[in-house]
């Protein structure tokens, strides 16, 4: 029924989706990637040329790999009410914060610039390996929201004040995933108490339906696509998932980071 209901809503909750064995791998890369530096040295990258690529990128982490394909999630988006028969993957971003983390203000994350439609729909799975709890900093949504044409950072004024109509997710298992439409709008909420909560791990994978070319958001976005094409679960039952001719020259605009 969620499903079914994702066009008017413009979000799905998944508790627990992730297998533990797969979160139990991906942790840790979580850890070394942020611990080692490697997460500061993708985002100094997308200052740089296009030809300038960063020492690794998230792909080539392994469990990170079986993520961006992980056959039951794309299975999901494949569903005529999410994106359909045919996308393409965008991007994936890890991060790990501290207990005690600043919010973020109300925003959205469609790629498209300017903003003019929503005739094809972009998502954004949040894949929260350590769950979600009110000391990790909450997650809000304002449903349906991803409807309207808006600037990414049209409601940034608000904070990450209350708003009428929004949602709170805050109590989800290890392994948790939340799909949302990229346009809809969505805010983190600052952690409550530093002194009993845990690490807050996130990993934010975007796809897109195929249709019409879609803006980078990485100025090395053609190293991710090739690297992605090794990766052989997605090659037979996904065969565009990773190909370049989905995507429009790269623009630089301001990075964003999703909730």
């Amino acid at each position: 029924m969620q499903v079914k209901n994702f066009p008017e809503r413009g979000f799905l909750v998944l508790p627990g989706f992730l297998p533990g064995p797969l979160v139990d791998r991906l942790v840790p890369e979580v850890d070394q990637w942020v611990d080692t530096g490697l997460r500061q040295l993708s985002i100094d990258a997308c200052s740089l040329p296009e030809d300038a690529v960063p020492p690794r990128v998230e792909l080539q982490m392994a469990a990170h790999a079986e993520l961006a394909v992980y056959a039951p999630l794309l299975e999901v988006l494949q569903d005529e009410s999410l994106l359909g028969h045919s996308f393409v993957f965008h991007h994936l971003h890890s991060d790990r914060r501290p207990p005690g983390g600043a919010g973020k203000s109300w925003h959205h994350d469609y790629e498209q610039h300017p903003q003019r439609d929503r005739a094809l729909p972009m998502i954004h799975a949040l894949h929260y390996l350590g769950g979600l709890q009110p000391g990790m900093g909450s997650l809000a949504v304002l449903p349906g929201s991803h409807n309207q044409i808006a600037k990414k950072d049209e409601m940034s004024a608000l904070g990450t004040g209350f708003q009428p109509g929004e949602e709170t997710i805050d109590d989800l298992p290890r392994g948790s995933t939340v799909i949302l439409h990229s346009a809809l709008f969505h805010t983190r909420r600052a952690a409550r108490s530093p002194a009993d909560a845990a690490p807050r791990y996130m990993v934010d994978a975007s796809y897109c339906r195929t249709g019409a070319p879609w803006p980078p958001v990485k100025p090395y976005w053609r190293a991710v696509l090739a690297v992605g094409r090794t990766l052989e679960p997605a090659r037979e039952r996904w065969p565009e998932l990773f190909s370049e001719r989905h995507f429009s020259p790269y623009a630089r605009h301001t990075i964003r980071r999703s909730a």
